[in-house]
This record gives C-alpha cells, structure tokens and sequence, in this order.
C-alpha cells in the first residue's frame, strides 16, 4: 500500500471507529420518520423530507437525524459527508449540528468510491449464495472483514473485490465496499454483502428494523441459571479501555436472546439471537452476566478465556459462530434463509466435552 493510500485509510478508520454496520441506532423519538422519503434519485443522490415533528425544542441535530434516517450508513461517515459538502437543506450547505424543521428538503450526495489502493485479492471465499444484488459468505474464522487497524490485505473485502469485480456497494466507503454488517475477526459464520446501493440500504434497513434474523451459537463459562432469557443492557465505549465495549449507563440500548442447548462439566452450548446489532454485543453481553464465551481473550478474564484453553479445546479462537441469517430479498421479496454448520474445530470441541 502507497504511504498515501495508507494516511488516507487510516483517517477513515479514525473517523467509522465508533460505527458498527451490525448496528441499530435508537430511534429519534422526536422526529416521525416514517414520513420519509428514502428512494434515492439518480442514483448518488439521496433527498429526504423531514416529517411533522412533536416540537421545535425537541428536534435532533441534522447528522444525529440522517444516522438515524439513512440505514446503513455510520453517524462518523454521515458527519463526514457534511463536512466535505455533499449534504444540503433546502439547497443550502448544512452544518451537522443544525436542529431538523418539519418539511425541510434534506439532499445528500452519496460519492463514488475513493481512489484507495485497497487491492483485490484471490482468496477462497465460501460462497453460500450469489446473485446479481447480493451475496451471503460464510466467512472463516480468522478472517477480519474489512481492512483497518493495521490490516490492510487478506480481509474479506479484498476477497470479495476479486470475486465480485468491482460490484459492490458504495455506502459503506472505500474501506467497507459492500459490507451491510460484520462479524469479528474471530467469529465464523454468515454474513450478506451488497452489490449495489438499493440493496445495501433494504439490507441495513431489514436489520435495524429487526426483520432481518440473526442467530449465533457459543460456547461460554458456567451453567446459565434458566434455560432461556434475554439480556437487555446498553452498551458503549469502555470508559477507560477505549477499544473495547462495556456495559454502560451511556451506552445504546442492545439486547440479546439466548437458549441453553446442552450443558457440560464447566460449560454451556447456547443458541443466541440478536434483537440489536452492537459491536461485540455477543460477548460483551455474556460476559456481564458472568457467563463470557469460551476463548474470549478480551472479555473474558478467567481460566477459559486463556490460550491454554484455546489449545486444550483446539479452538482457533473464541467459540462464537453466526450458524443462520435470514432476510427478505430486497428485489424480488423472496425470503432467503441460510444455514452455516459449525466449523470443524468448534464441532470437535463441543463433542470432546461430551
């Protein structure tokens, strides 16, 4: 990568630090949003009108508004837009801390992808479905799904810029082509990208408007005091370990559905299914409760969150898989349900505590 290339990416990555594309942002309880008109025109550009709002003392600032509004697209990306002018109110250039008025014209220019040397690359993908709209990827643990933080080849997205030839989606940037949600790096399992922006927006939108069902198996520490429950705490930045995510006051709120399936000596196979999509939600979750996955080595901080435990159980990283993904396709309204087995190794794990 060109030591441009690289200041540039890194830039991006400080500025959609804070997003999660697996992510659904709380509703603006003082704007009605279904009054919205959300289909793009000519393509690129993206108008809105801005519904009835309950007061003018309670009306949300213009990026806060459009986060919230344009599924899919990260609050950081959104800020970003305005600053480089591509967002205007009654065709004037808008400023993000402006506070949205009823029936105001919001037009948002969506750019093209920018020249980043973020390069194809011909790795193997697992390709569980493809169309000309979309794809599902069962994606291996391991893989990070898009470059950032250090990484910058071998992603997911550099697999997917070779096997899709350039058709994939813009919303996302130049780092995250195509990327609607992610998975961890080492989380296995489904996951849909999208070839082209329609399709990306109906994707993001299914999954904040929770039609979209994403269900995961773990294995995590401990036996679960009942056979079913949920956990409903919000999550947000660690106060202190900025890279991490916590159970916060501040945070948004996230919940997490969880089944007991078989229990073990020292630990518990469940079935977890995400009603909200925060950034290591799964484990974070978990973990508060007392119950963190197996070979977490971030969140959990006892003896089955060690690399020992990794090796004694041949893990190849934490025992978190996303196992089925459902959606209605956005063209053809169809629903799409898929199925990933557990890998070999996490299989293997499970049988030898049997």
């Amino acid at each position: 990568m060109h030591e441009k290339d690289q200041e540039k990416l890194e830039d991006l990555e400080k500025l959609d630090f804070d997003s999660d594309f697996d992510s659904d942002d709380a509703a603006i309880e003082a704007a009605n949003l279904d009054t919205l008109s959300k289909k793009p025109i000519a393509g690129d550009l993206i108008q809105l009108v801005v519904g009835e709002l309950e007061s003018a003392s309670k009306a949300p600032r213009l990026d806060a508004y459009l986060t919230t509004a344009l599924h899919g697209i990260s609050r950081n990306r959104i800020q970003k837009l305005i600053d480089d002018e591509q967002v205007t109110i009654n065709k004037v250039l808008a400023r993000a801390s402006h506070r949205v008025k009823s029936d105001e014209v919001i037009e948002i220019t969506i750019p093209p992808l920018e020249a980043i040397d973020v390069v194809a690359e011909n790795i193997p993908l697992s390709i569980v479905y493809e169309d000309e709209y979309l794809a599902v990827i069962n994606k291996p643990q391991g893989m990070v799904t898009h470059p950032g933080a250090g990484v910058y080849s071998g992603t997911l997205v550099n697999a997917l810029l070779h096997h899709m030839q350039g058709t994939l989606s813009g919303i996302g940037g130049a780092i995250r082509p195509g990327i609607v949600h992610r998975l961890d790096k080492e989380t296995s399992g489904l996951l849909v990208v999208a070839k082209e922006d329609i399709t990306h927006r109906h994707l993001a939108e299914q999954i904040k408007e929770k039609s979209a069902r994403r269900i995961y198996l773990a294995l995590v520490s401990g036996h679960l005091s009942e056979p079913t429950g949920t956990i409903d705490e919000p999550i947000g930045r660690h106060p202190v370990k900025r890279k991490q995510m916590a159970v916060v006051s501040s945070g948004r709120r996230a919940v997490t559905h969880y089944q007991v399936l078989e229990s073990f000596d020292k630990f518990t196979l469940v079935k977890v299914q995400l009603e909200t999509g925060r950034t290591h939600q799964i484990r974070v979750h978990m973990a508060h409760i007392g119950h963190p996955v197996v070979g977490d080595l971030v969140y959990n901080h006892g003896a089955s969150g060690t690399v020992a435990t990794r090796s004694k159980l041949k893990l190849l990283g934490h025992a978190l898989h996303a196992t089925q993904l459902s959606f209605v396709h956005p063209i053809n309204n169809r629903l799409l349900e898929f199925e990933a087995p557990l890998p070999e190794h996490f299989q293997r794990a499970i049988e030898s505590l049997r």
